[in-house]
């Protein structure tokens, strides 16, 4: 009997050609959707009229969104707090990880043990919020770094990186050469990982510039991130008559903004992350696999 033949390769690429184009239609256009959208009027929205082009075109989203100073300086208040955060956590990550993938260490396992510990068992927000309050961070942008500085998920892949991707020769030979263990940490260790590096920018990057949570908590509402500041914009989106009486056209008009500033607001946050990540995409898949090897 004749065995039955499989799909031909020029088949099957195809088949997963339509497959890939499906997924990502299907993830993309929910961006692409409040891209044109915030070019639209929110009323031609509502409608169903927006699907591929903006309807009823208009940049008065984008302007009151420039000229609110909410929006601005939450802007540049999640820009400093993304920066300070990644290069902590990072540094953090580094000076954690690398010690722990040192088979030489003493108490190695209790401190492998102890880590894993507190990915599964915490505190709670009470605790932590109490801890914070104690050593009088409440108030400053530090509450927002210090209580979560060592990522341990994180911490595990840059560790099992360490291990399985850099040769123990080369650090030896360093050795060899002279080099204390500082200097083959930073000559030799550090420019060797730049993958994963990337992995963990990216990872802290978003983590940071996402969060409105703890800034919610611990800053009272002083140098609110621009998460925190859309949150508000989201809670107010239902205008009173009081407010729709400060505004020319009324309660329509004041409606027909709020919604333009949703959409406007949600592409301004999103910017910046869809502009980085190109630049480290090409080590970002390296240096996770490299680090997700079992060590």
């Amino acid at each position: 009997m004749k065995k039955a033949s499989g799909m031909s390769e020029r088949t099957s690429d195809v088949v997963l050609i339509v497959i890939c184009s499906i997924v990502l239609l299907l993830v993309a256009y929910p961006l692409y959707y409040v891209v044109v959208a915030s070019f639209s009027d929110p009323y031609e929205v509502y409608a169903g009229k927006t699907f591929l082009l903006p309807s009823g075109f208009t940049l008065d989203g984008y302007k009151a969104v420039f000229l609110n100073d909410g929006i601005v300086s939450g802007f540049l208040n999640s820009v400093k707090y993304t920066v300070i955060g990644t290069v902590f956590s990072v540094a953090m990550l580094y000076i954690t990880a690398y010690p722990m993938a040192q088979r030489d260490l003493p108490g190695r396992k209790a401190l492998s043990i102890f880590f894993l510990i507190t990915m599964y068992f915490g505190g709670g927000l009470v605790p932590t919020y109490l801890v914070v309050k104690q050593t009088q961070l409440v108030g400053s942008m530090w509450a927002l770094f210090l209580p979560g500085g060592v990522a341990v998920g994180n911490m595990i892949i840059v560790r099992n990186y360490f291990q399985n991707s850099i040769p123990h020769d080369l650090v030896e030979a360093a050795s060899i050469d002279g080099c204390s263990k500082l200097r083959t940490f930073v000559s030799v260790v550090i420019p060797l990982s730049m993958p994963i590096l990337a992995v963990m920018v990216v990872f802290s990057m978003v983590a940071y510039w996402n969060d409105w949570f703890t800034a919610l908590i611990y800053l009272g509402g002083k140098g609110s991130p621009l998460p925190l500041v859309m949150r508000n914009i989201l809670i107010k989106s239902s205008a009173t008559a009081s407010q729709a009486a400060t505004i020319s056209g009324g309660y329509a008009e004041l409606n027909k903004l709020t919604e333009l500033l949703k959409f406007c607001s949600m592409i301004v946050a999103a910017l910046p992350m869809l502009i980085v990540y190109p630049f480290v995409q090409k080590y970002f898949e390296k240096g996770f696999m490299a680090g997700a090897v079992k060590g």
